[in-house]
């Protein structure tokens, strides 16, 4: 079952650098990789990895990954309200999308919605354009997010008394 469970994860590389370290023979070069996994569920975790080949490095932040994923509430195929996310001078703005508008965002935040498995969602990258900050910035939105049910647990409601969001 763990393989099955490994296949059914969304892998994507969203950055692969390379860094170059002056010695007394000439440059001697690694690769950072930034890498995000979701299981198109609600879940997502971040990777960061570092190796002298690409391969290795990806391989690492994927591991890293893995093991970093956490759920976040999901509204049929969006986000449940509006949120900021911020990670240093980085600012990412996620609003919920009515069903069919699709996925509006920048590069390195649409890697991370797509892996957790949203459809549709309005995203907009504020100050930094530092994919690093921005996939950052974006997890912390999320980590914001609160499901109807919750919210209606709080408040001694209904769930459709709560859930306002209509298209």
């Amino acid at each position: 079952m763990a393989e099955k469970e490994k296949s059914e994860l969304i892998e994507k590389v969203i950055e692969v650098k390379r860094v170059s370290k002056v010695v007394k023979g000439g440059r001697r070069f690694s690769f950072s990789a930034l890498v995000v996994v979701g299981d198109g569920q609600g879940q997502v975790g971040l990777g960061l990895g570092k190796a002298n080949e690409v391969i290795e490095a990806v391989r690492k932040a994927t591991e890293q990954a893995k093991k970093t994923m956490h759920g976040y509430p999901l509204y049929k195929s969006t986000i449940p309200h509006q949120v900021t996310g911020h990670h240093g001078a980085s600012r990412v703005l996620m609003q919920p999308s009515p069903p069919g508008s699709g996925i509006i965002s920048a590069g390195p935040v649409r890697a991370v919605v797509e892996a957790m498995g949203i459809h549709d969602i309005n995203v907009k990258a504020l100050g930094s354009r530092n994919a690093h900050n921005l996939v950052r910035s974006a997890i912390d939105g999320l980590s914001q997010l609160v499901s109807f049910s919750d919210v209606a647990r709080r408040r001694g409601k209904k769930t459709e008394e709560v859930s306002t969001l209509e298209f």
